[in-house]
């Protein structure tokens, strides 16, 4: 989607952090933005910011919580009424659980999930019949992870929300480009975010938790001035939904790590002839012409 210019946007966890710089990046772009968030005070700092820029009539505030389903309706209603139809959906919404497995209780599990796996169903399930019912296209981008492609030792509930996450676009990026859109897995790397405060943000139902000494941790870490900035992490998200980017990383130095893992899948294959009778029987199984595609679009940007 190359020309975003009045399009409209819907971010979830968009009063701070990463989803921030997207509806920075996005408002800047000429685009209008509904920024969810659960956060009050993040809605109310976030709009203040864009009230300084003069531009706050660009932008609409939505309290969300996206584990829930009603209220989600209700939101994109609201969107709809204020700024019209939906082309990109931005699934941002996520907690930043870390910790050993052998620690783990079921509310670590269930409060993780929940978000970061049932809050994109949510959304797509919302508004994916919107972008079809105008049928003008549009794009989905969610917030995946680094650690969903690397995945961090002591980090199972977080990777296992954020690799599914890629698995989840990778399937449903075919299947839309015949309605015209979008489907990009984004994948940042260290973002200078407030991942740390996720200890405050834990629902009374999720209290009994097996990690508040590492959330306590992590609530004393700084951001590092190494760290990227929310508005060029934004910026890289908007220049991803122009060229319909598969994947959308933000950081080189991962580029190794990631082709090492390639290279323990590919030589964990039995070491034998290939089946022809059964290959030629699962050829639909075998392979998916997105990564071609994928590849030749990315060649096509260097």
């Amino acid at each position: 989607m190359q020309n975003v210019t009045g399009k409209v946007a819907f971010i979830t966890g968009g009063a701070s952090g990463i989803g921030l710089g997207m509806a920075i990046a996005f408002v800047n772009a000429g685009m209008k933005v509904a920024i969810s968030d659960f956060r009050r005070d993040h809605l109310d700092d976030s709009i203040a910011y864009f009230r300084q820029k003069g531009l706050e009539k660009n932008v609409h505030p939505l309290r969300l919580d996206v584990t829930d389903r009603e209220g989600f309706v209700r939101a994109a209603d609201e969107t709809e009424r204020v700024f019209g139809k939906v082309h990109v959906l931005c699934n941002n919404a996520g907690v930043g659980v870390l910790g050993p497995v052998k620690l783990a209780k079921y509310s670590d599990w269930d409060w993780v999930l929940s978000v970061m796996i049932g809050g994109v169903v949510n959304g797509i399930q919302t508004f994916l019949p919107r972008i079809l019912r105008h049928g003008e296209g549009g794009h989905i981008v969610t917030t995946s992870s680094m650690g969903g492609v690397i995945p961090l030792s002591e980090s199972p509930i977080y990777s296992t929300a954020k690799a599914g996450i890629i698995g989840m676009c990778e399937a449903m990026r075919g299947e839309l480009a015949a309605d015209n859109i979008g489907v990009s897995a984004f994948c940042p790397g260290p973002v200078a975010t407030n991942i740390r405060e996720v200890g405050m943000m834990r629902p009374t139902q999720y209290k009994d938790t097996g990690y508040a000494s590492k959330e306590a941790e992590l609530a004393g870490r700084p951001n590092s001035p190494n760290w990227m900035s929310i508005e060029e992490c934004g910026e890289r998200v908007l220049r991803g939904i122009r060229r319909n980017d598969l994947y959308i990383f933000t950081h080189r130095e991962f580029k190794e790590g990631v082709a090492e893992r390639m290279e323990a899948m590919l030589a964990s294959f039995p070491k034998e002839e290939i089946n022809r009778a059964r290959a030629d029987e699962i050829t639909f199984l075998t392979s998916n012409p997105i990564f071609k595609q994928a590849i030749e679009a990315a060649n096509s940007h260097e």
